[in-house]
């Protein structure tokens, strides 16, 4: 019974705490709309990442990777207007989309503006907001994901087949189409319900670029995160440093350089107490 206590206490806390009106007028006057929950499964997955294999590139191995908890993730990507408060709120730097629309997705952000809006909206909405990894990204994806793999024999004679390979692949799905950003909803939603999956919009994700040197049996030998790169998810793959808000401006690590860069986040689930806090809120407010 005594080792109750403490809980109990700590419940009888955040819920005066969230009985105050401080707590409540820091509440923001409405949640994000449109929160998708994936649930639980398996999937096959290839590895985000460069891997060279006797110093030639190779296709990143294949992983079975089983989610045995769903997770929520926004079904569209952060608008220009949401992220627009965050601006007006001092909590984000202006993006270089040039526009607050409501019912455009937010372009021209870094990783590191992502980030930022995350942590305001954790703050505002007293719930924590964080960007996908891209393992999550692949898995909320669903049918609209794309495998990278390049699906050629190893060339020892010509080392620069895969690299050609890859340019004319990827050189080919972007077939001159407009690269404007799409208002909301306009490529439609996948099997899980999210939006503009694989759109024209590139979505940060929080996974590191990695470097890795494969060995002859197929394993992973070595590999060095690069985490001032992350993973950015769309219509292909591609690597972004954290900094740069415009992929087309020549700092795409690898790959062909996406179009726009924006992102959507994920909600962790809530513990006990963060959930009589908001129960709370909203009975008293």
């Amino acid at each position: 019974m005594k080792l109750m206590v403490p809980a109990v206490l700590a419940a009888a806390t955040a819920l005066t705490v969230a009985a105050s009106p401080a707590f409540r007028n820091h509440l923001p006057e409405a949640a994000p709309a449109g929160i998708v929950t994936v649930g639980p499964g398996s999937f096959e997955f290839r590895l985000p990442g460069e891997y060279l294999k006797d110093g030639r590139p190779v296709d990143a191995p294949k992983r079975a990777v089983a989610f045995r908890r769903g997770f929520d993730i926004m079904k569209d990507e952060v608008s220009a207007a949401e992220y627009a408060a965050c601006v007006a709120d001092g909590g984000c730097e202006a993006a270089e989309g040039g526009n607050a629309s409501a019912t455009l997705p937010v372009t021209g952000v870094s990783y590191r503006d992502a980030t930022a809006y995350a942590a305001w909206l954790s703050a505002k909405t007293g719930e924590t907001w964080r960007l996908p990894t891209d393992v999550e990204w692949a898995f909320a994806a669903a049918e609209r994901r794309r495998d990278d793999a390049l699906g050629l024999a190893e060339d020892a004679s010509n080392p620069a087949t895969r690299w050609l390979a890859r340019y004319r692949a990827e050189a080919g799905s972007s077939d001159k189409r407009d690269t404007e950003p799409k208002p909301l909803g306009h490529f439609g939603t996948n099997s899980n319900g999210l939006s503009d999956v694989a759109g024209n919009v590139w979505e940060w994700t929080s996974t590191c670029y990695v470097r890795a040197t494969m060995s002859e049996d197929g394993k992973v030998a070595h590999s060095t995160d690069n985490c001032g790169v992350r993973v950015v998810a769309g219509r292909h793959r591609g690597y972004m440093s954290t900094f740069l808000r415009d992929g087309r401006s020549g700092g795409c690590a690898a790959g062909l350089a996406p179009d726009n860069l924006g992102f959507r986040l994920v909600r962790e689930a809530p513990s006990l107490i963060s959930r009589l806090l908001g129960m709370w809120a909203r009975a008293v407010g």
